[in-house]
């Protein structure tokens, strides 16, 4: 994406996430905040219960890293006429604001198009750009996680209530993943036709692509699946099941199709006889006595730590993998060998912040990227790259235009 320019008016964490993508892939993305506020998100102290630290803020870093800042009230003619300059510059406008703030503040795709017909525009939603609610706002906590049915499908009916997300901005940053590809097809279209496009993406249709085959086959039988409590679930394979660890932990077994594993997994599990057993040497045995698989296997696997299996199952030819919690993932040794982890400078000044890389690598290169920038801290640097002399900025800090 080098030479690629990105204009984004956007706070929180959706569509900003496309940004951060963008700007991981090379481009150079200008993030448009009030000079005052900053993105809204500035301003958050708590997450999930958690408390936050402004100088080394994750729902800051995530979806802003690599990005260059710029103060604009977009709400001023001063600072609308500045919004113009820099959009003459750029190959994509992005934001997330609705439709009656980008009528307001007059960077709808009409006002954005009259200054660079050959922009490419694209919107964040919560519900999408059309139809009765297109005007109606909402977080991924309401679009992606309680609307769309994603929350209900990972509450078990037993609990009788609702699970929360539990993970903040988990649809915004699948959703900003979906534009910023959108946004690669178009940047391609427009290369090879010369026309662009208008870009729309949802957190209601993230959600619904994210959980694409279940609601498929719900349209199709009128039933949904559920998540189920431990103690209910189920297999009639015996091979994909959660087994607990001695100390806790837990196992998940998920050899989908057990033909030509059987063996080699009863003998990881430290039950080389059950494989000449004819209760489960083959596949349809196997699963027509699957709750005394399951029964055995539980024993085998409560039997040891769980890091005894994590080491002991790492040879063994069926896919399983260890129960882990996300801070458990970054010292995952494969997590690290694939770069999934990135240091940035922290602005504090204090040792570098680690941020989750993108999830697409090129030619096996770890990202290289910046640290999210401070409120405003571009300003003067782009708008002088535009040719805009002191004195012009000196007048739009005065009238509170730009910061």
């Amino acid at each position: 994406m080098q030479g690629v320019r990105v204009l984004e008016v956007a706070q929180f964490t959706f569509v900003p996430a496309a940004g951060a993508i963008l700007a991981d892939w090379g481009a150079d993305v200008i993030k448009v905040e009030h000079p005052v506020r900053g993105d809204t998100q500035r301003g958050f102290i708590n997450m999930g219960g958690f408390q936050l630290d402004p100088n080394r803020h994750p729902l800051i870093e995530h979806p802003n890293r690599g990005k260059r800042s710029v103060g604009i009230d977009v709400s001023t003619p001063g600072g609308q006429e500045i919004l113009y300059e820099i959009a003459k510059t750029a190959d994509v406008f992005l934001t997330n604001y609705l439709p009656a703030q980008r009528q307001k503040n007059k960077f709808d795709v009409e006002h954005i198009r009259a200054v660079n017909p050959n922009i490419i525009y694209a919107r964040g939603s919560a519900y999408g750009d059309k139809g009765p609610e297109r005007d109606t706002g909402g977080f991924d906590g309401t679009a992606f996680w309680t609307r769309s049915g994603v929350g209900h499908a990972l509450t078990p009916e037993a609990i009788n209530g609702a699970l929360s997300q539990g993970i903040p901005a988990f649809g915004d940053s699948i959703g900003g993943m979906n534009i910023a590809g959108g946004i690669a097809a178009a940047l391609f279209h427009r290369e090879r036709t010369g026309e662009t496009a208008e870009i729309d993406v949802s957190l209601l249709s993230t959600a619904w692509w994210a959980a694409g085959a279940s609601v498929t086959q719900g349209m199709e039988t009128g039933e949904t699946m559920r998540s189920l409590m431990p103690d209910d679930a189920t297999s009639v394979n015996p091979f994909m099941a959660n087994y607990r660890t001695s100390d806790g932990g837990t196992i998940n077994l998920c050899i989908v199709s057990p033909t030509g594993y059987i063996r080699d997994a009863f003998e990881h599990l430290g039950l080389p006889e059950l494989a000449d057993d004819p209760r489960f040497c083959d596949v349809m045995p196997l699963i027509e006595n699957a709750s005394e698989g399951v029964e055995l296997i539980a024993q085998a696997i409560g039997s040891k730590p769980f890091e005894y299996w994590r080491q002991h199952l790492k040879t063994m030819k069926g896919q399983w993998a260890p129960f882990q919690s996300l801070v458990d993932l970054a010292g995952d040794d494969q997590a690290v060998a694939n770069d999934m982890i990135v240091e940035v400078e922290a602005t504090d000044g204090g040792k570098p912040f680690k941020v989750v890389r993108g999830p697409v690598q090129f030619n096996h290169e770890p990202l290289e990227t910046t640290r999210a920038p401070q409120a405003s801290e571009h300003t003067e640097i782009v708008l002088m790259e535009l040719g805009i002399d002191w004195d012009r900025i000196s007048e739009l800090k005065d009238s509170g235009a730009i910061a």
